[in-house]
């Protein structure tokens, strides 16, 4: 037995403490109903960005620009002087950062209205992100569901805003989750 737990008679420690991790889930993603105006959620943790992420990204991506790839190029020829982050990279980061507050029950990503890449980022910036609630509103064909619009805002260490992104996600309602598995629909139940 698990001291301070509740007793599983006859289950192994493996058992029991798969049991205690079922009990005991960490919500990913927000039902229509707890979302709230003007609530804002802080993503963590942050991420310090490396040459080899940028690299990464620009490479699978297909983005060869010299600003982002050749440090002699953006040393000598840019007002930077150095090397910049590719901007989609840090939009999808703070997207990826968001996604355990905001969008991980999603029904659909409906739209991203607007993205403004507002200051560079450098190798060995870390990245924060947070979410505003700037509205929400039930779907007018199905009762189930509703329309979140959001504002990511991504900043660096200093404080420096560099990424701004809204956007509108379909979230179900409680109701949805409950006729479909609840929580965490599709997962396993673990035994021995």
């Amino acid at each position: 037995m698990v001291e301070g737990t509740p007793q599983h008679e006859g289950l192994s420690f493996q058992a029991h403490a798969a049991l205690l991790v079922q009990e005991e889930w960490v919500q990913f993603g927000r039902y229509y109903e707890e979302f709230e105006v003007g609530a804002v959620y802080k993503h963590w943790p942050g991420k310090t960005v490396t040459e080899y992420d940028d690299h990464l990204f620009c490479l699978i991506t297909m983005n060869h620009h010299p600003l982002h790839l050749d440090a002699h190029y953006a040393e000598e020829t840019t007002d930077f002087g150095k090397n910049v982050v590719v901007g989609n990279y840090i939009y999808s980061l703070l997207l990826g950062m968001s996604v355990p507050d905001v969008s991980g029950k999603a029904i659909a990503n409906l739209e991203v209205e607007s993205l403004k890449h507002v200051k560079p980022t450098f190798h060995g910036d870390t990245i924060y992100g947070e979410t505003e609630v700037l509205d929400k509103t039930p779907s007018k064909s199905k009762d189930d569901r509703g329309v979140v619009y959001v504002e990511t805002r991504g900043y660096k260490q200093d404080g420096t805003i560099v990424c701004v992104f809204r956007r509108k996600v379909m979230v179900p309602k409680r109701s949805y989750g409950d006729t479909r598995g609840g929580e965490q629909p599709g997962r396993p139940v673990p035994h021995e």
